[in-house]
């Protein structure tokens, strides 16, 4: 968490980009400028045959050297221009460097190393004038200054071509091991939506049907209407299951219509848990506060949860379901009282409820706190903030 007194958010990204200006072109450009003043003071004073030549040297190199990354050609072309002229300097081997560096091993290459060459002998032989070995090093040490200084080149283009191939390598690594998690991830869900669909939508839609014939057959209005829930009940499993296997097989979002879970769904959830037997008790407020979709699911997903827990693992025991509604928040409240007498029809648990109830409300913003009560009994809270334009008037 930031202190009151921390800088704002974009003094950093300011720094970072600086820094990045500084790393990249001011420092490219700044040994540009040393290269060239080191250049041409070599061509102004040492091998210069007049004034006029060096300026004509100042005039020629100097912006052939500052473009030499961008266009190799021109610092080729600036030195063999000076040279034959007598001015040349070691800028040869600097445009050497830059071609095999930016265009590497090829016949232009080649070519602009044999100019490079025959360039610097004229600065050479007058240099050696008088020398009896002079045919020699006038030949060979421009062939080595220049030979060494393409190598060089070479050897920086070498290396940069094998580090951008290392890190495409590296990419497409990547993207193969996303593609592959995406299709192990795909193939699952398909397995899943296809055993949902064979065992889950089959055993619920036997339970709707033997509920519906026993509703019509019932001997007494009791049963039929315990039936009636029943039916009711796996029905709408049934439609909530097609919704999950479509999210499944086609990666399409949860339908949040009218048919989707939402506060206003509680009261029903009530009256069927009440039709079936359930010795139930609840207190919604009058008219139900206006919430975000995600905190309705939420909300109708912890009683649904809640009131299936306390049937099951404290059957006939006493149930509340609170909703409260305060300022900025909405509280759910979920009670039952320790349950009393045989547990031989319970249901067994997963042990993934209060898990997925957790993340439902965590999803949605909230949190939920579970737990025993004093007098033995199980409480579920929820607690969701809200906005206030998310509360009704």
């Amino acid at each position: 968490m930031e202190s009151p007194g921390a800088s704002p958010g974009p003094a950093p990204t300011r720094r970072r980009r600086w820094l990045g200006w500084w790393g990249g072109r001011f420092r490219s450009l700044c040994f540009d400028v040393l290269v060239t003043v080191m250049v041409l003071e070599g061509v102004s004073v040492h091998h210069a045959a007049s004034a006029l030549l060096a300026m004509c040297a100042l005039v020629v190199c100097a912006p052939a050297l500052l473009l030499r990354r961008r266009f190799p050609w021109l610092a080729v072309a600036a030195t063999v221009t000076v040279a034959f002229t007598g001015a040349v300097s070691w800028m040869a081997c600097v445009a050497g460097y830059t071609a095999a560096r930016r265009w590497g091993p090829g016949r232009r290459l080649w070519i602009a190393s044999g100019l490079l060459s025959l360039a610097m002998i004229p600065g050479y032989y007058r240099a050696l004038a008088g020398s009896s070995d002079r045919l020699a090093y006038v030949v060979v040490v421009p062939l080595l200054a220049v030979a060494a200084s393409v190598l060089l080149g070479l050897w920086v283009f070498q290396r940069d071509a094998l580090l951008a191939s290392l890190q495409d390598r590296a990419e497409q690594a990547e993207r193969e091991r996303d593609l592959l998690a995406e299709r192990a991830v795909e193939a699952e869900r398909r397995r899943i939506a296809r055993e949902m669909h064979d065992v889950v939508a089959h055993r619920v839609s036997v339970i709707s049907l033997q509920a519906g014939g026993l509703s019509v057959s019932a001997p007494d209005d009791r049963t039929a209407q315990i039936a009636e829930v029943i039916r009711r009940t796996s029905a709408s499993a049934l439609s909530e299951l097609r919704e999950v296997l479509k999210v499944l097989r086609v990666h399409q979002p949860m339908d949040s219509g009218s048919g989707s879970p939402s506060l206003d769904g509680i009261a029903t959830l009530v009256d069927d848990a009440a039709a079936g037997g359930a010795n139930l008790r609840a207190d919604l407020p009058d008219p139900l506060p206006e919430v975000s979709g995600a905190v309705g699911r939420a909300a109708y997903r912890v009683v649904q949860e809640a009131l299936t827990n306390a049937t099951k693992h404290a059957p006939h025991a006493a149930i509340r379901v609170t909703l409260d509604v305060a300022e900025d928040r909405l509280e759910v409240t979920v009670t039952n009282r320790r349950g009393a007498g045989s547990h031989t029809f319970a249901v067994p648990g997963s042990g993934y409820g209060l898990i997925g109830m957790r993340e439902r409300v965590t999803l949605a913003g909230g949190t939920l706190r579970t737990g025993r009560t004093d007098d033995g009994g199980y409480r579920v809270r929820a607690v969701f903030p809200l906005g206030t334009d998310e509360v009704a008037a």
